[in-house]
């Protein structure tokens, strides 16, 4: 089939992403993005989602637009891309279809969800579009160092986002919406121990892609994940007088 990549849209989309990363810091550096822990609960003018359905439908078109890419392409053709278009897939369909089932958090505001519904949509047709139609591995790339180690960060960064989730959701019963210490993990490290290794995530799908479109994306995931770690280290050290001193905010032993 030929290749019917656009390699323009892919540039522009993908400093975009990057751009739009650090306007995000810049802005949420020191009040974070109103959802969560952080939204203003005295207007009574906002919609509100309920938590297991915001995150279902503002995740689920990072997994179903690069699916749905995949049925109209045919099929990829090679080995590499398939594996590499499973591990984005693979996450998203965990964060649409598992941890939005358990989740215990807030509700969202309808506008935060939009939001985020619209930038999963982009985000999937750019890392998808970059694999199926831009990106032409040769049968040796899945022995290559970048991407085996790439894809080892990938897994790694999965598995202890999946634990800090669980430690992070056994602090409340059910009903319960009060925040504690989170423990346990590498939560004994950082205060945003769930966002250093989802950032780890990315950067190692970044490396075993090894294209400008994922970079873009894991620099977007670690500015804008920072951002909202600076906010919960001031907010648990603000709340809590016991709160350990030794915790780092995002990097554990460094930052």
């Amino acid at each position: 089939m030929v290749s019917q990549c656009n390699g323009n849209v892919m540039l522009f989309l993908s400093s975009a992403l990057i751009l739009l990363g650090f306007c995000n810091w810049k802005r949420h550096k020191k009040d974070a993005i109103p959802y969560g822990r952080y939204r203003l609960k005295s207007s009574t003018t906002k919609i509100l989602i309920p938590a297991k359905v915001a995150w279902f439908v503002q995740e689920l078109p990072s997994f179903a637009v690069p699916v749905l890419l995949i049925y109209q392409s045919g099929g990829l053709d090679n080995l590499g891309s398939k594996l590499l278009l499973f591990t984005f897939c693979g996450h998203y369909f965990h964060r649409a279809f598992i941890y939005g089932c358990f989740t215990r958090g807030q509700a969202a505001e309808i506008s935060f969800v939009l939001k985020s519904f619209i930038f999963c949509a982009l985000n999937g047709y750019l890392q998808g579009h970059n694999l199926i139609e831009c990106t032409k591995y040769d049968n040796s790339w899945t022995t290559d160092f970048r991407f085996l180690f790439g894809l080892l960060l990938f897994l790694l960064g999965m598995a202890f986002n999946i634990h800090s989730d669980h430690l992070l959701r056994k602090l409340r019963k059910p009903g319960d919406t009060s925040y504690k210490i989170p423990t346990g993990g590498l939560f004994e490290y950082a205060s945003a121990a769930n966002y250093f290794s989802e950032i780890v995530e990315w950067f190692g799908y970044s490396i075993a892609t090894w294209t400008f479109p994922a970079f873009a994306f894991a620099a977007f995931t670690a500015v804008s994940l920072g951002s909202r770690a600076v906010c919960h280290h001031r907010f648990y050290m603000e709340r809590f007088q016991d709160y350990p001193k030794s915790r780092k905010i995002l990097i554990p032993f460094l930052f």
